[in-house]
């Protein structure tokens, strides 16, 4: 694989701000697909396969954690149909995807809970996981079967669990009981199709990450769109809730 030092255009390389940490909320699959005329669900394979250019994008401009949405626990109300061919992308993207995830040097790290995913789905997830657990050129969540609160719901029944004291809970052992636990908070969360909303995506970590919506629909969303976010990142001040420093 080039060096992705030779990957950067000129003008790429003018990023100088690059996030530790991204979220994609991967938007209009079912749109793109209907405005060709095609059933949603084709929408929902172009969108997979849409991942393999953001994947090597991300990795060419440093970006080290990439946290993409792909299901969310609301998702199981669509039609039984389509979710059902959402499961079978899935399962079927990480049967063929797994051994050029290794080679590339990603880690998977699925992020959700298993409950109502086949037992064979869930093999395989466990697998991908062993598999890519020491690759470090870019550690990659996939949020499948995923939502927020559920997340939250979650980490503080492990807490419950565990009998510590109610003065013993702050935000600090909270964090580290979501499944996200051990990484860093996201800096920058990227929605295609242009809605202006988390929908339920990483709502504990993303308390002061920048937004960023843009118009395209995720299978049309590629290198150049990529750009274009970290560049309007780069541009934001981030002061996490405290004020501008007075000018001397």
């Amino acid at each position: 694989m080039a060096d992705p030092e030779a990957r950067l255009s000129a003008r790429e390389a003018r990023l100088e701000r690059i996030p530790q940490h991204v979220g994609i909320i991967m938007d209009g699959n079912g749109r793109w697909a209907q405005a060709r005329g095609l059933p949603r669900t084709a929408g929902h394979q172009a969108g997979a396969e849409r991942l393999r250019e953001v994947l090597q994008a991300a990795m060419d401009f440093g970006i080290p954690i990439l946290t993409v949405y792909a299901f969310s626990t609301e998702n199981w109300s669509r039609p039984r149909q389509e979710v059902q061919a959402i499961l079978q992308i899935f399962h079927r993207a990480i049967a063929t995807e797994l051994r050029q995830l290794q080679e590339a040097g990603i880690r998977l790290k699925h992020l959700g809970r298993t409950e109502g995913l086949a037992p064979e789905l869930v093999s395989k997830i466990r697998e991908a996981e062993a598999l890519t657990a020491n690759n470090q050129r870019l550690h990659l969540n996939i949020a499948f079967n995923y939502g927020g609160r559920a997340d939250i719901v979650d980490a503080v029944k492990r807490i419950v669990a565990k009998g510590l004291p109610p003065e013993a809970i702050t935000e600090q052992l909270i964090a580290e009981h979501l499944t996200t636990a051990g990484q860093p908070d996201p800096d920058l969360i990227i929605r295609t199709a242009g809605e202006m909303r988390l929908s339920n995506f990483l709502i504990w970590q993303a308390a002061y990450a920048e937004f960023y919506s843009t118009p395209t629909l995720w299978p049309d969303f590629g290198r150049e769109e990529l750009y274009q976010a970290l560049l309007a990142y780069q541009r934001r001040e981030r002061r996490f809730g405290g004020l501008r420093p007075a000018s001397s």
